[in-house]
C-alpha cells in the first residue's frame, strides 16, 4: 500500500507516520505540507492512499481533489480536526474521516476499511482483466464501477462516447457513465465497423445515427436516434464516407 499523507501541521504528519509503522506492507511514498505539492504527487508517485487535511494555506483538500481529478484517483481518507465538513467529505467519495485527535483503535479501524476497499479494487481488477481477455479482439463490454457497483455494459448499446480529461462518458439509452480511458486510447480497440471517431471529442456508434444536417465548411451535424445533436467535424468527415455511409 503505497500512501501520501497531507498535513500542513507537522506534528500531525508525525503521528500518522507513527501509527503507520505498525501496519505491514504500507509504504509512505512522501509526506507534504501543502496542497499543490500533492496534486503533483498524487499524479506521479500514483498512490492507493492519500491521507488528505482539510484547512490548509492557499490549496485545501477538496481543491485537491478537484485539480486531481483527470486521472486515476487513490483512496481518500480526510484528516481534520473539525467535523463540519464530514458529510462533504463523503460526497466526494472518502473512504474515511479521522478527527483529531484519534487513537490507535480509530485508525487501526480505518486501515482495516482501506485495505478492504483495495481488496475490492483488486478483485474488480482481475475481473476486469478476465473479461476483456480476448487480447486484440475489439471492445464488446465495458467494466464500469460506480456507486460501489460493478457493471458490464454492452459495446452494442453504447450510442456514443465523449471525452472526459483523461477518462470517457459512455452514453448510454440517455444515461452517462465514466470509463477509466481516454478516447485516443479507446477509439484504437473498438470496432470500426461499429464506432467511428466524429470529432476531437467524440465517437459514435454508426446504428445510433439517424440523419446528417449540413451546417458550412464541410461540417454536419449529427441526429442520433435518440435525439442527441452531436458536431462531425471536417476533420473526421472522411470517417463515415470511409464506413460506407455515402453522400456526405
Amino acid at each position: 500500500m503505497r500512501v501520501l499523507i497531507v498535513d500542513d501541521e507537522a506534528p500531525a504528519r508525525a503521528a500518522i507516520r507513527k501509527m503507520l509503522r505498525s501496519h505491514t506492507h504500507v509504504e509512505i511514498a512522501g509526506d507534504f505540507e501543502g496542497g499543490a505539492e500533492a496534486i503533483r504527487s498524487i499524479a506521479s508517485l500514483a498512490p492507493d492512499v492519500v491521507f488528505l487535511d482539510v484547512q490548509m494555506p492557499e490549496v485545501d483538500g477538496f481543491a485537491v481533489l478537484e485539480a486531481a481529478s483527470g486521472g486515476p484517483m487513490p483512496y481518500v481518507v480526510f484528516v481534520t480536526a473539525y467535523d463540519r465538513y464530514a458529510v462533504r467529505a463523503f460526497e466526494v467519495q472518502a473512504v474515511d474521516y479521522l478527527l483529531k485527535p484519534f487513537d490507535r483503535e480509530r485508525f487501526d479501524a480505518m486501515m482495516e476499511r482501506v485495505r478492504e476497499r483495495l481488496r475490492v479494487r483488486d478483485w474488480e481488477t482481475r475481473l476486469a482483466a478476465l473479461c476483456c481477455q480476448n487480447g486484440a479482439a475489439p471492445v464488446e463490454r465495458f467494466f464500469v464501477r460506480e456507486c460501489g457497483r460493478v457493471l458490464l455494459l454492452c459495446a452494442s448499446d453504447v450510442d456514443w462516447i465523449e471525452a472526459q480529461g483523461n477518462y470517457v462518458n459512455l452514453h448510454i439509452a440517455g444515461q452517462t457513465h465514466l470509463f477509466r480511458e481516454s478516447l485516443a486510447s479507446l477509439e484504437a480497440r473498438l470496432d470500426p465497423r461499429r464506432f467511428r471517431r466524429i470529432h476531437r471529442s467524440a465517437i459514435v456508434n454508426l446504428s445510433a445515427i439517424r440523419e446528417f444536417r449540413p451546417r458550412f465548411r464541410g461540417e454536419y451535424e449529427v441526429l442520433l436516434q435518440r435525439g442527441e445533436l452531436l458536431k462531425l467535424s471536417r476533420r473526421f468527415r472522411g470517417n463515415m464516407e470511409n464506413a460506407a455511409l455515402g453522400g456526405l
